[in-house]
């Protein structure tokens, strides 16, 4: 057995075992296994939060930009940081305090049935799109960085093993606490192999004279971005934190201040890991010229001597595993909660609810494994997905702060638009006017949101705060 694949087996027992000693407190209930009781202090909660961002999007996708932009790559990170930390300030404290499960509850309640309805079909779609990226990506970096051990296909499978088993074992208590393991891996393995190549290739300097000579600075952290790329990737990933899936970690903390301060801490977390993997990225290109941009991050890593790429190896899939477990989790608890629950079976016993939960997420585990094998392109749209919670943060944020700009259609009329609008986007070129679907989305989603102000005349049940347990 290779050392790589040795450190591999090592941190899935690692995972399984976490999984196993979680379980029992997991299976007491459906809020236990679902919301980890509500229990997650700000620690747990910022570590989850960076486990889902920090995935192979946030690594090997960002080390695939630098071999074009630079430097600047890092700021999908970024980004992603400046939404959590919007989340913490805005939203994350009043998800907790309003002690709702999912985005469609909370617009059942306060608007109507068929906002929820249509709100389930919406977030359906993104996540179980996002948790097929997650099998694809887990499936590449295994295949790429240990081509005599698995396949594309062995790869995915291996994968979907992992993140399906952890998840329906443990629930949010295996999911929150596996990410301690995966995010102290992850940052460990992404330092370590950076420094090592830093010290290798004449540090910044050396990499950057090995460079091709372009109209901007390899090293400079805003040089090969634009603008408008930039404030599309900032509002992509503020609008999908304050109505994604994070949401369901924000349900878990224990108090109003722990979601809050979790989520401005993942933040900060969050915010390094992206530049890191930009000057893995930039390394890539300077050592091999002519290299595939998307096995840029793996090849640098291989370029390494056993040890240190398997440790990085492990790095790499545990931001899979860390973001590929949560929303999962979530995609099955929206589909629970919000369809089977709610609409086929009201009256379950909390017992047999559970139980009903991890059958759940594990079908969803083999429908969306199906899906990464037949879908295409799902990479390239994820960013394209997550434009889709455009509708349901307006409808959030308007509830909660402007309520007089809501009616009771308001919610079902501005998702439907939204869903309408990325579709048009997809197969109408004449329609992609703007440099990213997110500016597009907020645009009609908002004069939708004000149409139905005027026209419609019936207010919305203002949403009930309760009490704050600290």
């Amino acid at each position: 057995m290779s050392i790589q694949l040795m450190i591999v087996v090592l941190y899935v027992a690692m995972l399984f075992a976490i999984s196993f000693y979680v379980k029992r407190r997991a299976e007491t209930s459906a809020t236990e296994y679902q919301f980890a009781g509500r229990k997650f202090g700000a620690l747990l909660i910022a570590v989850s939060v960076t486990g889902m961002a920090v995935g192979a999007a946030s690594t090997v996708g960002v080390a695939e930009s630098a071999t074009r932009i630079g430097l600047s790559a890092g700021w999908y990170n970024g980004a992603w940081s400046i939404g959590a930390i919007f989340m913490g300030l805005v939203a994350a404290g009043k998800y907790r305090t309003l002690e709702c499960t999912t985005v469609p509850e909370l617009f059942e309640r306060c608007y109507d049935k068929k906002a929820r309805i249509i709100s389930v079909i919406g977030l359906a779609i993104i996540l179980s799109c996002i948790t097929s990226l997650q099998y694809v990506a887990g499936g590449s970096i295994l295949s790429t960085l240990m081509p005599d051990v698995f396949t594309m296909k062995t790869g995915m499978i291996t994968s979907a093993v992992v993140f399906i088993g952890i998840t329906v074992i443990g629930g949010m208590w295996s999911s929150g606490l596996s990410s301690v393991l995966s995010v102290l891996i992850i940052y460990l393995g992404i330092i370590y192999c950076m420094v090592k190549i830093l010290i290798r290739d004449g540090g910044m300097a050396g990499i950057v004279a090995k460079l091709p000579p372009m109209p901007f600075d390899w090293a400079d952290p805003f040089g090969g971005l634009t603008m408008a790329m930039l404030m599309g990737w900032i509002i992509v990933m503020m609008t999908q934190t304050v109505s994604g899936a994070p949401v369901q970690i924000a349900t878990s903390s224990k108090s109003e201040s722990a979601a809050r301060n979790g989520f401005i801490l993942g933040g900060l977390i969050i915010f390094p890991i992206g530049f890191f993997s930009a000057v893995l990225g930039m390394a890539a290109k300077a050592h091999y010229p002519d290299i595939n941009p998307t096995l840029a991050l793996p090849q640098i890593i291989m370029s390494l001597d056993p040890f240190s790429s398997g440790i990085t190896l492990a790095a790499l899939w545990a931001a899979d595993v860390s973001t590929a477990c949560t929303i999962l989790l979530g995609a099955g608890t929206l589909i629970a909660q919000d369809i089977y629950k709610r609409f086929f079976n009201p009256d379950i016993t909390p017992d047999k609810y559970m139980k009903a939960s991890r059958f759940i997420i594990f079908a969803v585990g083999l429908v969306t494994l199906w899906m990464a094998f037949n879908a295409v392109g799902i990479v390239k749209m994820m960013l394209t997905g997550l434009s889709l919670t455009t509708a349901f943060t307006l409808v959030f944020l308007a509830t909660m702060f402007a309520p007089d700009l809501c009616r009771r259609n308001t919610a079902f009329y501005t998702t439907l638009v939204g869903l309408i609008g990325l579709l048009a986007w997809q197969i109408f070129p004449s329609v992609r006017i703007l440099p990213h679907p997110i500016y597009f989305e907020w645009i009609i989603c908002t004069i939708t949101l004000l149409v139905v102000r005027v026209i419609d005349k019936e207010p919305i049940t203002p949403p009930a705060l309760k009490k704050d347990a600290e």
